[in-house]
């Protein structure tokens, strides 16, 4: 795939999942696709599940600012806080030189940083850790030790990991969510879901008493392996945390668009 092809994928498999997963905690939840626009957004206390991303291709300055103050319109219209994911490769080079300007302007505030990343990189070996076991998230009691180990990796109070997967049916039945467990205790989790002929890897977390450890990589290395065990599919794809972004690649994965996360301003 060229660059423009692999930031394109990259937002379109956002849109897929995302769509799923916030259709998951509300039926009624803002999915729209408008021009531009994709809104994805469940409006629960998990901000992961509060999405919007901008779609036009090539985009020019004068179009990214429109489009920034109409996704600032839609974040002050909800209940609770969440984030624009800008693909920044999607913007021609007048965009991405004024976007901080633009922004700012618009009312948003810079947050973290991001990777896309994608690789045909599937079927790949059956992970093993000497420290580590694995289990298949399948119960509620599994997928609070899941919601927990996201929220406190990310930062999140426990409620909020706790409102955006407990109780989920999907996250049970079509997520290939693992657990990477020491002894008992769960250490650090993976998941991967099928979306458009791809396996797309959600919400990885370490817990941070555990870290540089490698059990994020092994995890992460599980789903996949089961996955692809199960779909057949070869590739994955997956948006990375700046902490995440140095291991995707020792399973193959390549890096392709910046992401930017934008919130509201205070």
């Amino acid at each position: 795939m060229t660059g423009l092809a692999e930031s394109r994928e990259s937002v379109e498999q956002l849109a897929a999942v995302w769509r799923a997963m916030v259709l998951d905690r509300d039926a009624g939840a803002d999915v729209r696709d408008l021009p531009g626009i994709a809104v994805r957004w469940a409006d629960c206390s998990f901000a992961f599940w509060n999405c919007v991303t901008l779609t036009d291709v090539g985009a020019d300055a004068e179009l990214v600012e429109h489009r920034l103050r109409q996704v600032a319109d839609i974040m002050r219209s909800k209940k609770h806080p969440g984030f624009l994911w800008l693909f920044e490769d999607l913007l021609d080079d007048g965009a991405r030189s004024t976007l901080a300007a633009a922004a700012e302007r618009a009312g948003l505030e810079y947050a973290f940083p991001g990777t896309g990343m994608a690789g045909d990189l599937l079927p790949i070996p059956e992970p093993v850790h000497p420290d580590l076991t694995f289990a298949r998230v399948t119960t509620d009691e599994q997928l609070r030790a899941y919601a927990d180990l996201n929220s406190r990796a990310y930062g999140f109070p426990l409620e909020e990991g706790r409102d955006g997967l407990v109780g989920s049916t999907l996250w049970k039945n079509e997520v290939y969510a693992y657990l990477a467990l020491r002894g008992d205790v769960p250490v650090a989790c993976a998941g991967a879901i099928e979306a458009d002929g791809r396996l797309f890897v959600v919400l990885v977390a370490t817990d941070p008493q555990w870290q540089r450890r490698g059990y994020g990589e092994a995890v992460t290395r599980k789903a996949l392996y089961e996955g692809a065990r199960a779909t057949g599919l070869t590739r994955a794809t997956l948006h990375a945390t700046a902490a995440g972004a140095p291991v995707y690649p020792r399973i193959g994965f390549q890096p392709n668009t910046p992401i930017h996360f934008y919130g509201l301003k205070g």
